[in-house]
């Protein structure tokens, strides 16, 4: 097994590779503006690193957010256009569930949040068990609106960091992680278990929309 994993849904350009046991390459650029820029050289770098080439890829692993239109489709595109070249599968994920999977392996325990920055006043945010399962979400609010919902338990991600008031402890990791989301979807593997489509989790209709009243300048 090589599985690359890829995301893009957040700021963090972040792409990995797993052997079936464990990462063994991955790098993370954290840059909000350059994800079509970045990506390509980073899935390069980590398959010289690991002395690979993209035909060893038995795999593909990305993360389907929640995020923004703009740097979570690249992530997307780039890992359908692989695995169509390839003739691998592509598997899809919850970022979010990136993020709680590397909390928990960091040694967070019980209930938790994730939470990355949405823009406009917002957070996409989840709630996880004991476990480490999610039982709330992905969904996409204002903080102030959730506050009873994520009361008292600890909070991850960045998005978390930006709302003190309603996320008071904040632990890592910040941002999201390749070698945690392909060390998940390797887990999901060797377990025969099914994995969500490789299709876009937005949470929010797109901002451009077509007019309602535009006038006809063609003739009839």
């Amino acid at each position: 097994m090589l599985l690359l994993a890829l995301d893009t849904a957040t700021p963090a350009v972040t792409v990995a590779l797993h052997d079936g046991r464990d990462a063994v390459a991955h790098s993370t650029v954290v840059d909000a503006r350059r994800h079509g820029e970045l990506l390509l050289p980073a899935v390069d770098r980590v398959l010289t690193r690991a002395g690979a080439v993209v035909g060893d890829l038995t795999g593909i692993v990305v993360g389907v957010g929640p995020g923004p239109y703009t740097g979570l489709r690249v992530g997307l595109v780039t890992a359908a256009s692989l695995g169509d070249a390839l003739g691998v599968p592509v598997h899809g994920l919850c970022t979010l569930d990136g993020l709680a999977y590397a909390a928990r392996d960091g040694g967070l325990t019980g209930p938790f949040t994730v939470a990355t920055d949405a823009r406009r006043k917002e957070v996409y945010w989840a709630r996880y068990d004991d476990a480490g399962a999610r039982v709330t979400g992905p969904a996409v609010d204002r903080p102030a609106d959730i506050a009873a919902q994520v009361a008292g338990v600890p909070a991850v991600g960045a998005g978390a960091a930006l709302y003190p008031e309603v996320f008071p402890d904040v632990r890592p990791p910040a941002h999201q992680d390749a070698a945690a989301l392909a060390a998940l979807a390797a887990g999901k593997l060797a377990r025969g278990e099914e994995f969500p489509p490789a299709l876009p989790l937005y949470l929010r209709r797109p901002d451009a929309q077509v007019p309602a009243g535009y006038k006809q300048v063609l003739p009839k």
